[in-house]
């Protein structure tokens, strides 16, 4: 299996969070309701929440990874 480029992760992960954001919109317009003897009841609107905030966080992450510059500090130990 190939590896994926971090413009393909980041593909991946956006839509993937586009999905949640879908999710997080159906949820908040109702968590459950009744037709006739049938019932649904949406996803956990606390894990879908922290599932965003984790993709979110992994899609900064990809998207800074290189472009930030490090810091390089030399220490000389003086007796």
């Amino acid at each position: 299996m190939m590896k994926k480029s971090v413009q393909e992760k980041i593909e991946s992960l956006q839509k993937r969070l586009e999905l949640y954001y879908k999710a997080e919109e159906k949820i908040l317009s109702g968590q459950s309701y009744t037709i006739g003897s049938r019932s649904l009841t949406r996803a956990d609107l606390g894990r879908v929440q922290d599932m965003i905030d984790g993709l979110e966080a992994k899609i900064s992450c990809l998207k800074s990874r290189g472009t930030e510059k490090r810091r390089v500090v030399r220490v000389t130990p003086v007796d």
